[in-house]
C-alpha cells in the first residue's frame, strides 16, 4: 500500500529560517521526495545550499523532467514555477500567479492531481494567501494538509488564509513540523478517493500554469470579470467554489482575492510614480522655456511658462505628499519604479518581497 511519501511546502518572508529548522530535522533515510517554493523571484537562490549544509537531505534545483527520487529536496529555481507530473519534476517558467513566480499552488495543485492521498501539503511563513487554493486541492484529492501557527509565524499571512479555507488538518508550531512529517510518511495512504471535479483541479488551474482557455468565453470555467488582469490588463474571469474566489486571465496569470488587492495596490504606487516624474520633468521644461524667454525679453513667454512651472510643481508637491502618506520614498524617483513597487513588503535575503 502506498504511503505517504510526497511533501509539497510553501514559504515567503520569513521562510529561510522556517524552512531550515523543518528540512533540518528530518530522516537521512526518509521515504518521501520533498519539494518546496520559497518566493524567490530573480536572481540567484543560496536556499539549496543552505537546506543542504542545515540538514540531512541533499537540496538542490531540479533540472526539467527530473525523476523524484525520497530522501531528495528539491527547490523552486528562481523565477521559475516548480511542478509534478509523472513522477517527475518540472521547471516552467509561465505566467505567474498570485504575483510572484515560482508560486506555491501550481506546486501544491499539480501533486494533488498527481499523487492524491499520498500528498502532504505544508503551509509555513508568509504573507497574503498563496498556497490557500493549493491546500483545498490537497485536500479534496484525499491528502493531509498542515499549516504553521500563526501566532509564531514570521508573517501570518499564508497560514492565516490556508487556515480560513477551513482544510487544513493540523495547526503546528514550527519544532512540531517535522515530527509530523517524519510520522505520516510512515504511515499508509488511502488507495484513492473519489471527489466531485473542482476549479482547483480543473482546467481553471492546468498543472504548468498554461493558459487552455477556449476561444468562446461561455465554454470558459468561471464568468467574466469587470476587472482586468493588473499584470497583462486582459480580461479575468472569476471562480467562486469552495469559499475561494480566484481570477485568471487569458494568459495564465492567476489570483486570489489577497493577491489582487496587493497588485493592484502595486499598480497604483507605480502610476503615482510615473505622475510624479512627468510633472517634474513638465516644471523642468517650463522653467527652461520661461529663461529662454527671458533672455530674448519676451516677457510674456517668461509669464506664461513661469505660470506652468509652478503649478506642475504644486501637482508634484501634491503627489509627493500622497506617497508620503502611503509610505513611499520622497527622496527620489526610482529609475524602475514598476521593479522597485512590484513586490510589497519586507523580506529575507534570498526571498521576494512579499
Amino acid at each position: 500500500m502506498a504511503r505517504h511519501d510526497v511533501i509539497v511546502i510553501g514559504a515567503s518572508a520569513g521562510g529561510v529560517e522556517a524552512l531550515s529548522r523543518v528540512i533540518s530535522e528530518l530522516p537521512r533515510d526518509l521515504r518521501a521526495s520533498v519539494l518546496l517554493v520559497l518566493h524567490v523571484s530573480r536572481g540567484r537562490s543560496l536556499l539549496p545550499e543552505i537546506l543542504t549544509r542545515s540538514g540531512r537531505l541533499p537540496a538542490a534545483h531540479p533540472t526539467d523532467g527530473e525523476v523524484l527520487q525520497y530522501g531528495r529536496v528539491y527547490v523552486a529555481p528562481p523565477d521559475h514555477h516548480l511542478v509534478v507530473q509523472d513522477g517527475a519534476a518540472r521547471v516552467v517558467h509561465s505566467a505567474s500567479e498570485n504575483g510572484v513566480r515560482p508560486a506555491v499552488d501550481p506546486l501544491f495543485r499539480s501533486a494533488a492531481r498527481n499523487y492524491g492521498p499520498r500528498v502532504v501539503g505544508v503551509i509555513l511563513t508568509g504573507a497574503l494567501d498563496d498556497g490557500a487554493a493549493g491546500v483545498v486541492a490537497i485536500k479534496e484529492a484525499g491528502g493531509i494538509t498542515i499549516a504553521q501557527d500563526p501566532q509564531e509565524a514570521f508573517s501570518s499571512g499564508m497560514p492565516r488564509s490556508a487556515i480560513a479555507t477551513g482544510r487544513v488538518d493540523h495547526v503546528l508550531a514550527l519544532r512540531d513540523v517535522p515530527v509530523m512529517l517524519t510520522a505520516l510518511v510512515e504511515e499508509d495512504a488511502p488507495a484513492s478517493v473519489t471527489a466531485r471535479e473542482s476549479a482547483h483541479l480543473s482546467a481553471m488551474e492546468p498543472d504548468l500554469g498554461e493558459a487552455r482557455l477556449a476561444v468562446h468565453p461561455a465554454d470558459r470555467p468561471g464568468t467574466p470579470s469587470v476587472f482586468s488582469c493588473p499584470e497583462c490588463h486582459g480580461t479575468l474571469w472569476e471562480l467562486d467554489e469552495a469559499g475561494l474566489l480566484r481570477f485568471r486571465c487569458r494568459v495564465g496569470h492567476v489570483y486570489s482575492p489577497d493577491s489582487m488587492l496587493a497588485a493592484q495596490t502595486d499598480e497604483v504606487d507605480r502610476a503615482l510614480w510615473t505622475a510624479l516624474r512627468t510633472l517634474e520633468e513638465r516644471a523642468a521644461l517650463a522653467h527652461k522655456l520661461a529663461e529662454r524667454g527671458r533672455e530674448r525679453s519676451h516677457r510674456w513667454l517668461d509669464q506664461a511658462f513661469s505660470v506652468r512651472a509652478r503649478e506642475a510643481e504644486k501637482e508634484a508637491a501634491q503627489i509627493r505628499a500622497l506617497l508620503r502618506v502611503r509610505g513611499g520614498s520622497i527622496h527620489a524617483v526610482p529609475e524602475d519604479a514598476a521593479a522597485a513597487l512590484e513586490a510589497p513588503g519586507p523580506s529575507d535575503a534570498v526571498e521576494r518581497k512579499d
